[in-house]
């Protein structure tokens, strides 16, 4: 899988830009506040329907407008596949290959991607939210069906807990506890199963990255020693209590551990950037590898916070993946990559390739 082509009309600072992309390496080089990092996130948007930069439609909208529109032309292995995004006033409008979608996912499914960007190490030292989204990320490629089942769970559990905060008497949520208690089983097991699949390879990029053994705990959000029913049932005055479900696989967590310690109290900043880089380079590889096709990896400015030496070491194992690559640099650093990339400059907003 490989972006070729992208089109951003009002998004951003980016009034009107056009790039072709190279299916290996592109770097775009441009001062702060250029564009550089808007046209990384209009790529996301198409592959996402959503801002990496947990932006709002109207942060992303040029100043002067109601809307921003994004259009892709993709290629996994010899099917062609176009991508369109429209966003403002009238909501979220997806399609691919020139058909009306119903949700983001379909975005998603068309073109594969992640992100690392200065943001990255959230995802050790940060809440768990990020955490679970990550796992739920490689689900969703490998394990046909986890998403359905993942929406059915996310709509009996908002029910649920608005029959909660209602008020509602305790024996009217059998219902809803049956059906929390079935889906979430199937949402833990699946996780356990992606994880135990990433296991190696987040243990070699560990090694590669960060020179040490790196593993994780998973804690699926109720006691081991207990069914996800019996953790219902039990927490079921709590539950009402605190007006939400306190129990299940929306609880779930991972715990990092890095050289027998929790990643989380790592000091170092960027020991926590190289650990979240590990964990995403594992995700790509496992899901690359199951749709036989290479990912999308976006780096927005990958040499922050890391000295020349951990530098190198990323790219050289980001490279070795074989994934197509979109860099943003301050400066034209070449050397980032050992094959020259296709290059693009950025500046207020207008884009130019070149040589």
């Amino acid at each position: 899988m490989a972006l070729t082509s992208l089109k951003c009309t009002n998004f951003r600072c980016l009034r009107s830009a056009e790039l072709d992309f190279s299916p290996d390496n592109n770097l775009i080089v441009g001062p702060n506040a250029s564009g550089k990092t808007s046209i990384l996130e209009a790529v996301a948007y198409l592959g996402r329907g959503r801002s990496f930069r947990g932006a709002t439609t109207r942060e992303l909208i040029h100043h002067d407008v109601k809307e921003f529109v994004l259009f892709g032309r993709a290629v996994k292995g010899t099917r062609k596949i176009t991508l369109g995004v429209r966003n403002g006033q009238a909501g979220l409008e997806v399609h691919t290959d020139g058909e009306k979608r119903k949700s983001a996912a379909s975005l998603a499914e068309a073109l594969p991607l992640q992100v690392i960007d200065p943001d990255v190490h959230k995802l050790v030292a940060g809440g768990p939210e990020d955490r679970r989204r990550y796992i739920d990320w490689i689900a969703f490629h490998v394990e046909h069906g986890y998403l359905d089942v993942w929406r059915r769970f996310r709509r009996a559990l908002k029910q649920r807990n608005a029959a909660l905060r209602t008020g509602a008497p305790l024996n009217s949520l059998a219902s809803w506890d049956r059906e929390l208690a079935t889906l979430g089983n199937q949402i833990d097991v699946a996780r356990k199963a992606m994880l135990e699949i990433t296991r190696p390879a987040l243990l070699a990029a560990g090694e590669a990255l960060l020179g040490s053994p790196v593993d994780f705990e998973y804690q699926r959000g109720w006691a081991a020693d207990r069914t996800l029913a019996e953790a219902i049932a039990g927490s079921a005055a709590r539950d009402q209590q605190a007006g939400s479900s306190q129990v299940g696989p929306h609880r779930a967590d991972l715990r990092l551990r890095y050289d027998e310690r929790q990643a989380r109290k790592m000091v170092s900043r960027g020991q926590q950037k190289l650990l979240a880089c590990a964990l995403i380079l594992a995700a790509v590889e496992v899901v690359q590898a199951h749709l036989e096709q290479p990912l999308l990896l976006l780096l927005d400015d990958p040499v922050a916070e890391l000295d020349s030496n951990s530098l190198a070491r990323l790219m050289e194992r980001i490279e070795g993946l074989g994934c197509q690559v979109i860099a943003t640099t301050l400066e034209e650093e070449k050397s980032l990559f050992r094959q020259t990339p296709q290059l693009f400059h950025v500046e207020q907003g207008v884009v130019s390739e070149a040589g």
